[in-house]
Formats: C-alpha cells, sequence, structure tokens
C-alpha cells in the first residue's frame, strides 16, 4: 500500500498553551508512550534556545505592530508525518522501529518544506523518534507580513470553508514536497474526518475505543475489497491501530526497562562492594605510608625537652638552644647548624652517636616509631648516597692478541666452531682475548632502525679456555644485561630487513646454532637471520622482537630450557621451539661432525641432527 502524507494544524492561543505543548515536544515531562532510550532531534532552533514561550513573545514583539487581541492565535502548531508505510515497509506493524535512511529521507524533506513556506517564522521543530512512528512538531508564529498582525486565519484559515480550503492547499504543497519519496497525499475532498493535533494525540493515549459495528457493516453493493479499504481508512479503526500498536511497545518498554533496573540493582550493589573493598585498600595503604613516614620532628622536639617558643611560629627552645622546625628538616639557629629527619635531630640535641639515638628513639616512641624514624634516615642516606657516588661503569676487559690463538684453537678444536665465523667476529670487534685467556663476548645494544655494525658496547660474556676442564664463566664487571647482548646476522644481503630471530642460551650455542644452519642449507639462508643470545626472559628484549616475523628459540634438551622456551612462547606468540637430540646445540654440533667424519649421506645426517628449525 502506498504510504501518505500526514498533516494536521492546531491552534495555540495561549502562553500556558504554548507552555503546554513545549513540555511535551521537548520532553520536558513524563510522556508515558515515549521510549525514554531513544533521543528526539531538534530539526530547526538549537539545543540551548530559551523556552518556547520567550521565543514566541519576542518574535511578536520584533514582527508586530500592535498588541495582539485576546483570543489571538499566539503559535500554529503543525503535526507532519507520513503513514507507516512508508518509514519500515516490510512491516509496518512493528511500532518503534524505522528504516533510518528513509527516516533523514523524510525529515530533510519535511524541514525544507518549512522552511521554503514559513521562512523565519517556524521558530522551531521537533522530530519526534522516540513513539510508534517518526513525526514532526513545528511552531510557526502566524504573522501576516502585510498588517503586521497576528493572524492564524489568514494563514491557515479560520473555520469551515475557508479554512478547508486553506489547510487543503499546505497538504497539497507538502504532499508535493514529499513526492520524491513515494509518499502521495490523501484523497482529495474525501469526507474522512481529519483529527486536530490535540485530539490525535488524546485518543492515541486513551483506552481502547469500541467499535461501530453497524457503521462499518457491508454496504449494499459493495465488494470485499471495498468494504476493506473502508474500514482500513476509517479514522477510528487507524486510532485503534494506533493504540494497539502502542500499548505493545508499552509493554516491551516496560519489560526492557524492568531488566535494566534489576541490572542497575545488581551493578549498585557490585559498586557498593567495591566502594567498601576501595575504603579498606585505601585505608591500609593510608598505614602502611605512615609507617614510611618520619616521626613529627615536632613530637620528637618535645620528647627531647624542647617546648614552642613565644615568637617564630616553628620555633623551638631549650637546653640554650633556638631550632627552627620546617616539615623534616631542623635548624638550630644557636650551633649555625641543620639537619633532616628524628635521628639527625636526636643526636644533635642530645649529643649521642645514631645507635643511642635509636636506643632513645625506641624507649620513647615504641618499636613503630622507631622503626618510622631509621626507614626515613636510611632512605635519606640512600638518596644522599645515589646523588653522590657514580655507579660502577663497565670497563670492557684488556685485550691480549698472544691470547688470540689459544683462545681460538679452544673455540674450534674443542668446541668445534667454524673458524670463517670466529675471524668475522674478531674483525668487528665483538670477540677476543683478554690477558686471563677468556673468550671476551662483547654484548652490544640492538641497532633501533636500519642494521646497522655501529652499536654501544655495554657489557661482555666471559668464557674461560685454560686447562682441559675450565668451566670458568660469567659477566664482566659492570655488564648490564637488560640493555646490551651478543649477536650477529647471517644470511641474505646486510641490508635486507630482518625476517628471523634464532635465540639461544650463550654466545657458543648461538653460534653452533648458525653452523648447523649453514649446513643445513648447504650455504646460507636466503633471508636475513639474526642469532641473539639470551639466558634468562628476564633479558629478553621484547620491544625488538615483537615485531620480528618469526622467533625461534633454540633452548636446550632438559627441564631448564624447555621451561625457557614455554616462557618465552607466552611473552612472544610467534614464537616456535627448536630442541637438540643431545644436551644442548654445541654438543649437537660436535655430533654433527662426528657423524660428517664417517662419510654418511648429508640428507641422512641432517635429518637425524633435527636443524631443521
Amino acid at each position: 500500500m502506498t504510504a501518505k502524507a500526514i498533516m494536521r494544524v492546531g491552534k495555540l492561543k495561549s502562553l500556558g498553551s504554548v507552555g503546554g505543548s513545549e513540555k511535551h515536544t521537548a520532553r520536558l515531562q513524563d510522556t508515558p508512550n515515549a521510549d525514554p532510550y531513544k533521543e528526539n532531534i531538534r530539526l530547526i532552533g538549537e539545543s540551548d534556545d530559551p523556552e518556547l514561550e520567550k521565543i514566541v513573545l519576542s518574535k511578536i514583539a520584533d514582527h508586530t505592530k500592535h498588541k495582539p487581541r485576546k483570543d489571538a492565535v499566539l503559535c500554529s502548531e503543525i503535526f507532519l508525518s507520513a503513514s507507516p508505510e512508508f518509514f519500515r515497509p516490510h512491516d509496518p506493524s512493528k511500532a518503534g522501529e524505522w528504516d533510518e535512511e528513509l527516516m533523514w529521507d523524510f525529515a530533510n524533506a519535511s524541514s525544507k518544506w518549512l522552511q521554503d513556506n514559513f521562512g523565519d517564522k517556524c521558530v522551531r521543530a521537533e522530530l519526534h523518534l522516540d513513539e510508534s512512528t517518526p513525526h514532526i512538531h513545528a511552531y510557526i508564529v502566524p504573522i501576516n507580513d502585510k498588517t503586521k498582525q497576528l493572524s492564524h486565519k489568514e494563514m491557515f484559515g479560520g473555520d469551515g470553508r475557508q479554512a478547508s480550503i486553506k489547510l487543503s492547499k499546505f497538504q497539497d504543497s507538502y504532499a508535493h514536497a514529499l513526492a520524491p519519496l513515494g509518499i502521495e497525499r490523501g484523497v482529495k475532498g474525501s469526507k474522512a474526518t481529519h483529527t486536530k493535533v490535540k485530539e490525535y494525540y488524546s485518543s492515541v493515549n486513551s483506552e481502547p475505543l469500541t467499535l461501530e459495528l453497524d457503521r462499518l457493516a457491508p454496504k449494499q453493493g459493495e465488494t470485499a475489497q471495498q468494504l476493506f479499504k473502508r474500514i482500513k481508512s476509517d479514522p477510528t479503526i487507524q486510532t485503534i491501530n494506533h493504540q494497539l500498536a502502542d500499548h505493545r511497545r508499552i509493554i516491551e518498554l516496560e519489560k526492557r526497562a524492568s531488566q535494566k533496573a534489576n541490572a542497575s540493582e545488581k551493578l549498585r550493589s557490585e559498586l557498593e562492594n567495591r566502594v567498601a573493598e576501595l575504603e579498606e585498600e585505601n585505608f591500609y595503604w593510608k598505614q602502611q605510608a605512615d609507617q614510611l613516614r618520619d616521626l613529627p620532628l615536632e613530637d620528637v622536639a618535645w620528647h627531647l625537652g624542647l617546648d614552642k617558643a613565644d615568637k617564630g611560629e616553628n620555633r623551638w627552645k631549650g637546653l640554650g638552644q633556638v631550632i627552627n622546625i620546617n616539615d623534616s628538616k631542623w635548624y638550630d639557629f644557636t650551633a649555625e647548624k641543620g639537619g633532616g629527619g628524628a635521628i639527625d635531630l636526636v643526636m644533635h640535641v642530645s649529643g649521642c652517636n645514631f645507635r643511642s639515638s635509636v636506643a632513645w628513639l625506641h624507649d620513647r616512641f615504641g618499636s613503630e616509631g622507631m622503626l618510622r624514624a631509621t626507614r626515613a634516615y636510611t632512605q635519606t642516606q640512600a638518596t644522599k648516597i645515589v646523588a653522590e657516588e657514580p655507579a660502577h661503569m663497565f670497563v670492557p676487559p684488556k685485550k691480549d692478541d698472544e691470547k688470540w690463538q689459544a683462545v681460538q684453537n679452544y673455540l674450534t678444536q674443542t668446541r668445534g666452531l667454524p673458524e670463517n665465523f670466529l675471524t668475522a667476529l674478531r674483525s668487528n670487534g665483538w670477540l677476543y682475548a683478554d690477558n686471563q685467556q677468556n673468550a671476551v663476548f662483547t654484548m652490544r645494544q640492538l641497532p633501533k632502525e636500519a642494521p646497522s655494525l655501529k652499536t654501544e658496547t655495554t657489557g661482555a660474556f666471559l668464557r674461560g679456555t685454560r686447562g682441559e676442564d675450565n668451566s670458568f664463566m660469567g659477566y664482566a664487571l659492570g655488564t648490564k644485561r637488560t640493555l646490551g647482548w651478543f649477536y650477529f646476522d647471517l644470511g641474505g644481503k646486510p641490508t635486507d630487513e630482518l625476517q628471523k630471530v634464532v635465540i639461544c642460551k650463550s654466545p657458543i650455542d648461538a653460534l653452533s646454532c648458525a653452523a648447523l644452519s649453514v649446513s643445513a642449507h648447504s650455504g646460507m639462508t636466503p633471508t636475513r637471520t639474526m642469532f641473539l643470545a639470551v639466558d634468562s626472559p628476564k633479558s629478553l628484549p621484547l620491544d625488538f622482537l615483537k615485531d620480528i616475523p618469526a622467533v625461534t628459540v633454540a633452548c636446550d634438551n632438559d627441564d631448564a630450557g624447555r621451561s625457557m622456551g614455554q616462557a618465552i612462547k607466552e611473552l612472544l606468540p610467534q614464537t616456535t621451539i627448536a630442541r637438540p637430540k643431545t644436551t644442548d646445540w654445541n654438543t649437537e654440533l660436535l655430533e654433527y661432525s662426528r657423524l660428517e667424519s664417517t662419510g654418511r649421506p648429508l640428507s641422512e645426517k641432517k635429518r637425524n641432527r633435527g636443524v631443521e628449525y
């Protein structure tokens, strides 16, 4: 069925009527059939405009020459809408629902029609979306441009035939404005009675009406289709349809409101419990904070025998001393000496040492007070030490080239590492021998952007090589384990973006994995790969690794190795875990080299050693 345009006009003859209408249309009062969770839209006028009464009075004062008659219509209210078929073409019976695009087409066309026909006389237009069907309430101040007087009759017609003609012309005009949307005018000249705005709302919100069965009974010669159309177009039936739709909608709204009320009550209870928990936590942390603060120096001064001076707000005197106290600081004007904290004050006034002052505080303030004072004293002294004493800085172990051959022999013969790997590392300064014949693996910051050989050295890992069963290993003094790592890149081009990182427990394991990788691929891999030594998840460079496409943890084949691999995988989801068949990756390399010397097929060696990670 084709949607029809709806237009009705009402009169507001008093300011009370204007204000009452505004209370409804602006939702300044409770509206039973309105959905409180939907928001209406002001199409004409601003949200912060003054009351409608003031706007109307201001308009009348500015644009009329004479005082309005007592029976004059101060404001005309226009109701604009379309039948439900337009807003919800798939199911017109679903009150409170609409197609968003169709709704805005209607709102924009109606707003333009109001502005084209009434200009600035239209002082407000509200689009209601919280009832059964979208509709507009517009307020027109009916000023006659010629006479400069209020005249609803001149604009819309009075009563009878004249009103019918003028209203019909407006209805024609409005229907023409909505025609591009597929909305038609109602049957022109129809004898159907059009309900006024006030009566329309009164009927929608009233109790169900009684059907006039005799009046709607089939007429002689009337077909079933004609009867259906007559009944459907009957104002009484339309009113009942509105009532039923609104009642169904109100029931649904009440149901939703009840559900939300229950949810709100549950949330309120949860919030109350949480507030109580927070208050308890706040009390606990306040107690903790009080314990961390020093004792009030005013209390300590009083117990030391000092009294508040008559002059000077913060001055205390006694025993020939005049001491100014300002929070945790004090200054003795007589001795011209100052300090901070309860322990310092006790030592100064009593002339005792640290141990005696602690004992005195325990005697006067108990264990808790004494601990508060000693914590504050320790914190003050520690802060002073940090400010004055430089931290031990990393100094690279002294290089001893005479020891290099012995170190290289250990790494190539005992550990089976490729000599060309060691030569490359030494030429870059990443591996050398110290004067104790330790292999020194330097630890450097990771590159922040493009691959770079020039990064700051922050530490070193030492591996003893002297003697047959040398187990000496560890970090050089001053090494920052979370700011630098031993690493090197293989495969691809030096300028290629890093595609993979292999994490190993130690520098020797990292070199072993790299050697196995080269053997497995019969040469360098086509993708740029970094081999990185990390012995604990605590020193894992997460910010660097999180954006690397592939990460492999080459851990030892024991419980500690498996635990470390799993911990890293939880931190970096792109991680895969590789384990050697032997205990660790250096032993794996040595076994691989032994098998290679036996002359077994290369493919079998690769398969049996599990180096395809």
